[in-house]
């Protein structure tokens, strides 16, 4: 079962977020703060972590910075944060989607990288085609795709169909 790690301190949205996943399959495990976010991730070692950027202690782009030295887990932003520079410097530090709260439940599955029992649907661009890792671009669904600079990633950086 394809484990996801909810990190948010409103309980409305980590009950809402959880609700949605488990009804669709997946494990999920909830905290809500960025120091128990990192604990998590490594004794739990999620497949793909939901993460709120205002977080109490250690802010979300810190968890973001942290997580990126050590896992390459899929990272979707989910925070009512939406100015354009923190869009960027979480993208920049390596998170794989950004989503702005208030946000509709079918726009945060339309974005979700994993799917229960960890193979990406059909059709789907988060499917990867074990390019080498040298390999500089990704070409998927008719359209080429620059990969990620800091390794090879299995899925193009954003959504192509």
């Amino acid at each position: 079962m394809t484990r996801v790690l909810v990190v948010d301190d409103e309980p409305p949205i980590v009950r809402a977020v959880a609700a949605n996943l488990r009804v669709r399959g997946y494990e999920v495990l909830t905290v809500a703060s960025g120091d128990a976010a990192l604990a998590a991730v490594e004794a739990h070692q999620p497949d793909c972590v939901v993460l709120d950027l205002g977080l109490p202690g250690v802010g979300g782009l810190e968890v973001l910075r942290r997580l990126r030295t050590w896992t390459e887990v899929p990272v979707v932003v989910l925070t009512a944060i939406d100015s354009e520079r923190d869009k960027v410097t979480a993208l920049d530090l390596g998170a794989d989607d950004y989503v702005t709260k208030p946000f509709g439940v079918a726009e945060l599955m339309a974005r979700w990288p994993p799917t229960p029992g960890g193979s990406a649907p059909t059709g789907s661009c988060w499917s990867g085609s074990g390019a080498p890792a040298t390999a500089t671009s990704l070409t998927t669904c008719g359209s080429t795709w620059p990969t990620c600079v800091r390794s090879w990633m299995t899925r193009p950086r954003r959504r192509c169909c």
